[in-house]
């Protein structure tokens, strides 16, 4: 490599690694907890749990719980339905002021087996909510999600310039070698260039998710006025199907299953909301295999005659965008996997703080030399890599 290419990428390996560090710490430090929110709920009791039941005990009609569920809030309109992922004698359901996208809702958990209300949830507040509202847009909405986003760009673009340097930097030392007898700055140095190598993949894959879900807004907007527009076509003009002129919940579950066997329901969004149309309930079905969990169908029923109108696979940028969101917080395998993205976020941590304080210690080495008397005084920063 050449004096002037090396000098290029460390200057952008410096600054993008500088201006995004703060917000990158925050993600790390705000994400662990969130890779552990199933287990904190636990702990906390804020999770809720089906009572226990014979295996075989039916479950009432989804109208019912619907019904059930709206008289909580009258004042409000139900969004979005969904089975527990893990328990679907849980039914969960979301009521908001209007159908439009807002912060301002309410949560009510109904035991699909005997149609009672079990809770309602406040996932509006508390520690977790903070966690992942700061975690997700730094609590300013959609400009937050893509200020985040730009920040996983320079993340990536940091990735990939310490990668080029490190061959140039370690080339006289041994792979993964820790100078101990040498300076602090030194130490920290080698530490900081191994950790780095050592969670290169796993950083790269992190924060191209995370960059890929601070899109998630854009990209359903963009899905609605294309693919889904050309589908609501002959529905063009026509108001928000009235609830009392909706057909039965349960025929329109019913048909939406019988368009794709073999797939069960991951959650509905009903008539006028973000993930529908004004005129149809919307059904989006996964399959049951861990990576088909998070491939969805959307399957869309007319809300007036339960009749299935289109079932049409999404588009490749919504697919990346699902799968990409549990993999970015180690939701594929379990807890151990779980435990292992603990480990490389809070090695990552390490690796940003330490970047931190190299850059800090460089300033000030750099400034003590410049202040030294011309003859004689001068430290020498000979052996160590910037």
């Amino acid at each position: 490599m050449s004096p002037r290419s090396l000098r290029t990428w460390s200057w952008v390996h410096t600054w993008s690694s500088l201006i995004s560090t703060v917000f990158l710490l925050l993600l790390c430090i705000t994400g662990l907890p969130l890779i552990f929110h199933h287990e904190i709920g636990h702990l906390l009791g804020t999770e809720v749990e089906a009572p226990a039941m014979a295996a075989d005990t039916p479950k009432v009609p989804l109208d019912r719980l619907l019904t059930t569920a709206q008289a909580q809030h009258p004042d409000r309109v139900v969004q979005f339905a969904s089975p527990d992922e893990d328990d679907d004698n849980l039914w969960f359901f979301t009521l908001t002021p209007t159908p439009a996208p807002t912060d301002d809702f309410r949560s009510v958990v109904l035991d699909a087996r005997t149609g009672e209300v079990l809770a309602q949830p406040r996932f509006d507040q508390g520690f977790m909510w903070v966690m992942f509202k700061l975690h997700v847009d730094l609590f300013a909405g959609l400009p937050g999600k893509l200020f985040l986003g730009l920040m996983g760009l320079l993340m990536l673009a940091a990735i990939v310039s310490g990668t080029v340097l490190y061959a140039p930097f370690m080339r006289k030392l041994r792979f993964g070698e820790v100078r101990r007898d040498r300076s602090p700055r030194v130490k920290w140095l080698d530490l900081h260039n191994l950790l780095g190598v050592v969670t290169l993949v796993w950083a790269f894959v992190v924060g191209g998710t995370g960059m890929i879900n601070t899109w998630a807004d854009l990209l359903i907007k963009y899905w609605q006025y294309t693919e889904l527009s050309s589908l609501l076509a002959p529905y063009q003009g026509q108001p928000v199907t009235p609830v009392a002129e909706r057909a039965p919940l349960q025929r329109a579950h019913d048909a939406a299953l019988a368009e794709a066997p073999g797939m069960k329901l991951s959650f509905v969004a009903f008539p006028g909301t973000a993930y529908s149309s004004p005129h149809h309930t919307t059904f989006f079905l996964r399959g049951n295999e861990p990576l088909t969990a998070r491939l969805l169908l959307p399957v869309l029923v007319d809300a007036k005659t339960a009749e299935v109108s289109a079932a049409a696979p999404l588009p490749w940028y919504l697919t990346a965008l699902l799968v990409s969101q549990p993999l970015h917080f180690g939701d594929y395998g379990g807890r151990p996997m779980q435990i292992l993205w603990a480990v490389l976020d809070v090695i990552t941590i390490i690796v940003l703080g330490s970047g931190l304080y190299l850059w800090i210690a460089r300033r000030r080495q750099a400034r003590a030399q410049r202040q030294a008397p011309a003859a004689g005084g001068a430290l020498s920063p000979a052996g160590e890599a910037p």
